[in-house]
């Protein structure tokens, strides 16, 4: 018998300071005009000292453990997709287990940037339809603020902290994932990187044109996967790097704008937060609804790209 998977649980923690564009300007040659004309974004949280990303993490899968009405000791394994760990191990994943109190959790991080998120709720929704486990919970978390280059304007005006969460569990018949597409292309590692000062490289233009093309091949694919065409879509919800990029992924499926989730003004960047960021927005604002039909994807350093379709069940 098929198990059908879905999200049954939604969180978000961003951090209360917030970096306008205009504080930018104070820090290097950039104006807000300028910033928002090329990206939308006009603001972005920055974690303080003290708040690290296991933490942002934690916050954000307490509450998506509370939005799911379970206990962490319901959950059988924690999957926590992030590129800005404090340190390279224990894994996020293990950090949060011990402070939700998931004692029967299994725990893992997966590194594949701004797809991160994506790539987890698929891995997460294997191991419940393969029926070994019932209830996991995904997290995307970041604080990328630590990795930036202020001398790096091309990369200095996007960033921000955050985490977003989502528990998956079975739900019922034609609801839940519908459909997926994960992958990559290692050849372009050099268009977006960490360097050995621990700081973000992006070749802009490269990155442009990869997540340009990728996003809406893939956002086609998976539609054609799950049978839905693209004028029955509900909602798209894609990673929230650029507004250009955002809005050709929205006319690649000749979806009206309202359609699509954009919260990149308000949080800039968060890489792997960045879609359940998104999310949680559109589900707590009542832009998601039962039965809808939602697209997320997303694509990032690797580099990678990752999309799925799912059939709203909360």
């Amino acid at each position: 018998m098929t198990i059908n998977v879905g999200i049954i649980g939604v969180g978000k923690y961003v951090p209360e300071e917030v970096l306008t564009n205009f504080d930018l300007e104070k820090r290097m040659d950039t104006n807000d005009e300028w910033i928002r004309t090329r990206t939308g974004i006009e603001r972005r949280h920055i974690a303080p000292d003290g708040i690290e990303t296991a933490d942002m993490a934690y916050f954000s899968a307490k509450e998506a453990l509370a939005d799911a009405q379970l206990d962490a000791t319901e959950i059988d394994l924690i999957i926590v997709a992030t590129v800005s760990q404090a340190f390279h191990f224990p894994s996020v994943a293990n950090q949060i287990q011990a402070r939700l109190g998931a004692t029967k959790a299994a725990a893992m991080d997966i590194g594949a940037a701004c797809s991160g998120f994506v790539y987890g709720l698929i891995t997460g929704a294997q191991f419940i339809q393969s029926g070994a486990y019932q209830n996991i919970l995904v997290v995307g978390a970041e604080k990328l603020s630590q990795m930036i280059d202020w001398e790096d304007r091309g990369t200095a005006i996007l960033f921000g902290d955050g985490a977003g969460a989502a528990v998956i569990g079975p739900v019922p018949e034609n609801q839940g994932i519908l459909s997926f597409e994960l992958g990559s292309d290692g050849s372009g590692a050099g268009h977006l990187y960490e360097n050995e000062k621990g700081h973000i490289v992006m070749q802009g233009n490269e990155v442009f044109k990869f997540a340009v093309r990728k996003m809406g091949d893939a956002s086609v694919n998976v539609l054609e996967k799950a049978g839905i065409a693209k004028e029955e879509l509900d909602v798209l919800i894609p990673h929230q790097a650029n507004i250009r990029i955002m809005k050709s992924a929205a006319n690649r499926l000749s979806l009206p704008e309202e359609k699509m989730v954009s919260v990149v003004h308000e949080y800039g960047n968060t890489s792997s937060a960045s879609i359940p960021i998104a999310l949680y927005d559109a589900v707590k604002t009542g832009r998601i609804k039962t039965n809808d039909s939602v697209l997320l994807v997303g694509f990032g350093a690797g580099l990678t790209w990752a999309a799925c379709v799912i059939k709203w069940h909360q």
